[in-house]
């Protein structure tokens, strides 16, 4: 029942449809014609068959597009016909860091504005795509590192639109495709790290994410800016810790680069309680003793706004002026509920600092008097705020992010 007849042989069903696809928009067509069932390059079969700065669909047939170009023509006239009513439904106002992308009849047109655009009813569907820089932060993840540790490491990006076509037609959810590959990326580059590289190399190893995470969205028409790795914990120790150096967390500055017995006194000193302790049975120690007079233990004050300001006010001069060229207005929530004003000008001469309200303020920043201290301690940095929603910004979020050349003065 179940033999074979005679000469007959079973072949295999091919695994995809015999019928001719054409490649899509990242596929050469001399690549997919030699290698139809091993598609290389990404599945944007559906997106237009368009060409830089030309976004004509080349595969449109030509009564197709004598149909398309009646009916545009047709609606065209009712338009213009219905002007003095229709105008209010299909001109729109399109501002300079905004575009318009467009749908006629289902195929993509080059993308409009800045300035009135029309837009056609019936046959035109379109979306407003904004070419401002915009930020997420990639909440904190647990990463094993090549040499055994657990480190919890998170990121903050800044990233823009460059291609407004291609952020519409190429990706569904920009925001969360970007969201997820940008924490794939991180995720994997790390796990080829060891836990010191990533403690000390954290800016390096942020331009190097970049490049990465560029190469897979630029198809999306997104481009990333800024990605700067913040290292919240060392869950788990490399397994050789007690071996090799001892790594210093990123709160200590100034020590990243000291290595060796060096580094373990110099944390000794700083009273930093997070570093590896020798063992016990260690046979030898060495002891300092400072003959200049008894030790004194640090104490660390945190400072009052009044102190800041005062702090800030002698570090002022034309070079600072120069580097930074802005003015910025706080808005200090205080715990009792009031509001202070203060303002740091350093747009002009050596520069100004006092209480009240900016003639002219560039950039208005809003936060509570305890980040505000914790900025200039260099326990929060700017942009970490702006993305937890600890800082407002109102203005240019470029201009807002110069407030880090003042901090690292004052830091100095």
């Amino acid at each position: 029942m179940f033999q074979t007849a005679s000469g007959y042989r079973y072949e295999s069903l091919p695994q995809r449809d015999l019928v001719q696809t054409s490649p899509g928009l990242y596929v050469s067509p001399a690549s997919f014609s030699q290698k139809q069932f091993s598609h290389q390059g990404h599945s944007f079969d559906y997106v237009p068959n368009v060409i830089d700065n030309d976004f004509k669909d080349r595969s449109q047939g030509w009564l197709s597009w004598i149909c398309n170009l009646i009916v545009t023509f047709l609606v065209f006239v009712c338009t213009f016909i219905t002007f003095p009513a229709s105008g209010w439904f299909v001109l729109k106002m399109v501002p300079n860091y905004q575009r318009i992308v467009v749908f006629r009849l289902g195929r993509v047109r080059p993308p409009k504005g800045p300035g009135v655009v029309l837009i056609l009813p019936l046959i035109d569907q379109w979306q407003r795509v904004d070419l401002r820089t915009r930020a997420f932060n990639i909440p904190p993840c647990k990463v094993t590192t090549k040499d055994g540790g657990l480190v919890s490491v998170g990121a903050d990006i800044q990233f823009r639109i460059w291609s407004p076509v291609m952020s519409v037609v190429a990706v569904q959810d920009l925001n969360a495709s970007t969201r997820l590959t940008a924490q794939n990326a991180m995720t994997y580059n790390l796990g080829k790290k060891t836990v010191r590289e990533i403690q000390t190399e954290r800016v390096k190893l942020g331009e190097h994410l970049g490049i990465d995470i560029n190469e897979m969205t630029r198809p999306w028409g997104l481009e990333v800016d800024r990605v700067e790795l913040t290292v919240e914990s060392v869950l788990k120790g490399p397994d050789d810790s007690l071996s090799g150096p001892v790594i210093l967390p990123p709160s200590v500055p100034g020590l990243e680069g000291i290595i060796g017995p060096i580094q373990q006194l110099a944390a000794h000193f700083l009273g930093n309680s997070g570093l590896s302790q020798p063992p016990e049975g260690s046979g030898d120690t060495v002891s300092f003793v400072d003959e200049q007079g008894p030790s004194v233990p640090m104490v660390t004050k945190r400072v009052s706004t009044a102190q800041l300001l005062a702090a800030v006010e002698l570090r002022l001069s034309e070079q600072l002026v120069q580097q930074v060229g802005a003015c910025f207005q706080f808005q200090i929530g205080l715990s009792d509920g009031s509001i202070n004003s203060y303002f740091v000008d350093l747009s002009k001469g050596r520069g100004e600092v006092g209480a009240g309200v900016a003639v002219q303020p560039d950039v208005t920043l809003q936060m509570s008097e305890e980040d505000l201290l914790a900025l200039f301690e260099g326990t929060l940095r700017p942009f970490a705020a702006y993305t937890s929603g600890r800082l407002k910004v109102q203005g240019d979020l470029r201009t807002a992010m110069k407030l880090e050349e003042l901090i690292k003065l004052i830091r100095q």
